[in-house]
């Protein structure tokens, strides 16, 4: 199993990213995925998780109306739209990805999960 993250880098607030996750070695498509995060110094955060389908997602409320989840079965890759990002957005960001739905903080309680790919907001 492979999950790799990409699309972080250094944005400006009110900016946006998409992060992509492409995954390999398993049935993308029977699995949930989810993004986690890790701010400098701060436990890691729940940030979004979304159904096999794609069709259902739920978010945490510090993301809710800014962030959105998606995902391309037939790619085998998970996406986050992050608009109006904030310096509180700043972090390493993590997909991972479980047979059940997971809105869990740490990565321990998820199947599987990448090495992440970090966001700083920042003027």
């Amino acid at each position: 199993v492979q999950l790799v993250e990409s699309g972080g880098g250094l944005v400006q607030p009110g900016g946006s990213l998409t992060l992509s996750c492409a995954a390999s070695g398993f049935n993308f498509g029977n699995y949930f995925m989810s993004w986690v995060r890790q701010a400098p110094g701060k436990g890691p955060e729940w940030v979004s998780s979304i159904n096999t389908r794609g069709d259902s997602a739920r978010y945490a409320d510090s993301v809710k109306g800014r962030f959105t989840i998606s995902r391309d079965n037939a790619e085998n890759t998970l996406y986050l739209q992050m608009n109006n990002l904030k310096p509180e957005d700043t972090a390493l960001y993590y997909c991972a990805t479980s047979n059940l739905f997971m809105a869990a903080n740490e990565l321990r309680d998820y199947d599987y999960w990448g090495q992440g790919t970090q966001v700083t907001v920042s003027s």
